[in-house]
């Protein structure tokens, strides 16, 4: 299996698990989605929309590479996030049709990338305004490190309010490679 071709499957296991977050925290009230519950953003809406903050910054840097510009061209015009603590979205249903639109848009521009596309190094400042200069590969990877790692908080909020939301292993999505 190709590099690209496992950011491809990361791209996937991105929509699948939003996809079921967002089911299993529809379920909630907005006052539940909104309690403060002690983690790093404060409530499950506070993680949530931290995810979507952190994607709209990486997206907006990595359109900033020729290569990337046009496949990620509607991502710049979106209002660029503050701290990432902002909260974009108080409403939850506003809230899922942005996350639900940057996932298409994910799977969409990944598809897209080649091989040489992951070679490239990107420059791009952080939200210190610290500058850096890192391969893409690496920084994708960072990407979905990161959706999966706050994925992992809210499923824990989410526990704590008495959802479960199932399955989140990655490897539900890996295709079995029996021997013939």
């Amino acid at each position: 299996m190709s590099l690209r071709t496992n950011f491809e499957l990361m791209a996937a296991y991105n929509q699948w698990m939003n996809e079921k977050i967002y089911g299993a925290a529809r379920g909630l009230e907005q006052t539940e989605l909104a309690k403060d519950r002690g983690a790093f953003f404060g409530s499950i809406l506070g993680t949530l929309n931290h995810i979507v903050v952190g994607d709209t910054i990486w997206l907006k840097r990595f359109a900033m590479h020729p290569t990337f510009s046009i496949a990620l061209k509607e991502v710049v015009d979106l209002p660029s996030p503050n701290k990432l603590n902002d909260i974009l979205f108080e409403d939850f249903a506003a809230l899922s049709e942005r996350r639900a639109w940057l996932d298409n848009h994910i799977i969409g521009w990944v598809g897209t990338l080649s091989d040489d596309d992951l070679n490239v190094v990107i420059r791009y400042q952080n939200t210190k305004g610290v500058p850096a200069n890192r391969r893409f590969s690496s920084l994708l990877q960072h990407f979905f490190n990161h959706q999966t790692h706050h994925r992992g908080q809210v499923s824990t909020l989410l526990s704590q309010a008495g959802v479960d939301i199932g399955v989140t292993d990655l490897l539900a999505l890996i295709p079995d490679q029996s021997k013939e």
